[in-house]
């Protein structure tokens, strides 16, 4: 049986099977369903496949893929307008200056007013630092009560992958048997890659910000090819089962117990994507 992914969308699900991208979302009463072709560039170009270098093509893809769908989830609800190129780049280069000003700069910029850059208190306090950002931040997101919502979605779509894993009939009493948390998260990969973060950039460091900021930009893809390759060895290999807990604990934060109809949306989209 084929292993799924996706992610919660507005009011809605998304799946990610191996050949095509489905949607699921609720309007008013009525649930509408959308499925599109996909291959990823893994399957059609088999250099990119290789270890490390394959996580990195993923992530890509899934992040253009859930903005995606995220925004025809939106226009669904009544929004007309669509996104123009420009938008769309507009967007990831937000998303990627947020991020690297959040996770990169923050953490080693707060660290040097501290210790020198050199030093192991500096490498401690920054992952410190780092760890605490990540958190604070999911812990925050998750009061808006747009997000929550959509966080239920989150367990919906997890439950119902379980469900359709195990083998059992797709039902909303049969996914409800199963949890809400998933070994194969984004939320997993995420805490990978901040655990994978603080390892290498206390490794790779010298007394010089100018050699150690550029460095941590330039090693972004590096931590994410690694940390995508110990989240599918932690999810297959059962002796490295305790790699999945610090994930699966985070998810905590990131899902929330769905109601009824909103399993009944997530088992829509699952059933899309077969």
């Amino acid at each position: 049986m084929k292993s799924l992914g996706g992610q919660a969308i507005v009011e809605g699900v998304m799946i990610k099977g191996t050949d095509n991208i489905s949607m699921a979302v609720r309007v008013n009463k009525k649930i509408i369903t959308k499925k599109e072709p996909f291959v990823s560039a893994t399957e059609k170009h088999k250099i990119l496949a290789i270890p490390l270098i394959r996580g990195v093509i993923h992530l890509f893809e899934m992040m253009i893929v859930g903005i995606k769908a995220l925004t025809w989830s939106a226009n669904q609800q009544g929004e007309d307008e669509q996104l123009t190129p420009i938008e769309w780049i507009v967007t990831f280069g937000i998303a990627i200056i947020l991020t690297i000003g959040l996770f990169v700069l923050l953490p080693y910029y707060a660290s040097r007013f501290v210790f020198s850059p050199e030093t192991i208190k500096f490498g401690i306090l920054d992952g410190v630092i780092r760890l605490s950002v990540f958190f604070l931040y999911l812990a925050g997101i998750g009061i808006m009560k747009d997000v929550k919502r959509m966080f239920q979605y989150h367990g919906a779509e997890h439950m119902t992958v379980h469900c359709y894993e195990s083998g059992k009939k797709l039902t909303i009493t049969n996914a409800k048997k199963f949890p809400k948390e998933h070994p194969r998260c984004g939320t997993s990969l995420l805490v990978f890659v901040v655990a994978v973060s603080i390892v290498l950039f206390s490794i790779v460091r010298t007394p010089h910000w100018y050699y150690n900021v550029p460095a941590r930009i330039l090693l972004i893809p590096v931590v994410a090819g690694i940390s995508y390759e110990l989240l599918k060895f932690s999810a297959r290999i059962k002796c490295l089962k305790w790699l999945t807990y610090p994930g699966i604990w985070t998810q905590k934060l990131t899902t929330r117990k769905p109601t009824d109809k909103q399993i009944e949306v997530a088992i829509a989209a699952v059933n899309k994507a077969k």
